[in-house]
């Protein structure tokens, strides 16, 4: 497992992480097995720097909005501006920051259920 990714790989981890802030059924297992190539140390990174602070919003509204899947398209270029909005600013790293480490105790539930979905993938 590499941590570097190309930026289509990197799209496509992101749209697969974006699966577990649907407010539908997740499939974690399906989840697991289309992250499981990749470092996951990164994987993690992205959903809790790059996808959370994009899709949460979706689960912690009464009415949900999102129920089957995200936009993949929007939210590519949701994560990109937010990336580079944070990048411009000293305050706006450091309020990011802040918001990835709360995000982190908050849906840690979402990882691990990852995390027990690529051990089960890993068992002979």
């Amino acid at each position: 497992m590499g941590s570097s990714m190309t930026k289509q790989q990197r799209a496509d981890v992101r749209w697969a992480l974006s699966d577990a802030f649907v407010d539908n059924e997740v499939d974690y297992a399906a989840i697991a097995r289309r992250t499981r190539e990749f470092d996951r140390d990164e994987v993690k990174r992205i959903l809790f720097e790059e996808v959370a602070p994009v899709c949460h919003s979706n689960l912690e509204s009464t009415l949900p909005t999102i129920w089957l899947c995200f936009n993949r398209e929007e939210l590519e270029d949701d994560i990109e501006k937010m990336l580079k909005t944070k990048n411009k600013s000293w305050l706006k790293r450091k309020l990011k920051k802040l918001i990835a480490t709360w995000l982190t105790h908050r849906y840690q539930y979402i990882w691990a259920e990852l995390e027990t979905h690529y051990q089960d993938q890993l068992a002979p």
